[in-house]
């Protein structure tokens, strides 16, 4: 188990075999390393603070809202089969943006489009965060030098945290950028996120 990771309670009397249970729970908690003011608790029970466990909860259950707007969007379409199981993440992909804490961007990003995507995620409820996949929504990709009505890089309209480049990215590369962003919620100050003054890395 992760340091400072929460965990399931341990207790050898739930085990359907007692022996190989009491075991192996043993070895579990021998491995693990605990605060000073853990040293006196029974082995059954595993203390966390509320910052961790609210890390933990979150990013065990990013609810992604999908704003693809071209080519790099097709994607998203094999993530979501078999052989890639998006679903593995806790990510439950949602079409409200009043439901969702992730919202993930792909393509490009017109002048018309911006004040749509800066109203999403208005709505969307705090701590949220960002996922700017491609290059058309990184940088205006091809657009970027002719285009007098694309929006070079989305991170002028909204914070981005993760950033995911590629023309379009390989499915790998998607799962690759949301373990980081859920590196990323492990390690947060959840007043330092929805506060008024954001930290962006």
């Amino acid at each position: 188990m992760a340091k400072r990771s929460i965990g399931m309670v341990l207790a050898p009397e739930y085990s359907d075999n007692k022996k190989e249970g009491k075991g192996s729970i043993e070895t579990v908690m021998n491995s693990m390393e605990f605060p000073l003011f853990d040293r006196t608790t029974p082995n059954s029970v595993i203390s966390t603070t509320l910052n961790d466990l609210s890390n933990w909860s979150r990013l065990s259950s990013l609810w992604p809202l999908l704003y693809g707007t071209s080519c790099c969007f097709i994607e998203f379409a094999s993530l979501i089969g078999s052989r890639f199981d998006f679903d593995r993440y806790g990510l439950v992909p949602r079409s409200s943006p009043r439901q969702a804490d992730l919202i993930l961007t792909a393509g490009t990003v017109t002048m018309k489009m911006a004040p749509s995507l800066v109203r999403l995620y208005e709505q969307m409820p705090e701590p949220k965060y960002v996922i700017a996949m491609g290059a058309c929504t990184i940088t205006g990709g091809m657009f970027s030098t002719d285009s007098y009505s694309t929006v070079r890089g989305v991170d002028k309209l909204i914070p981005v945290d993760v950033y995911l480049p590629g023309c379009p990215p390989k499915p790998e590369a998607i799962i690759d950028a949301i373990t980081k962003l859920r590196k990323k919620v492990s390690r947060e100050i959840y007043e330092d996120r929805t506060g008024p003054n954001r930290k962006i890395d």
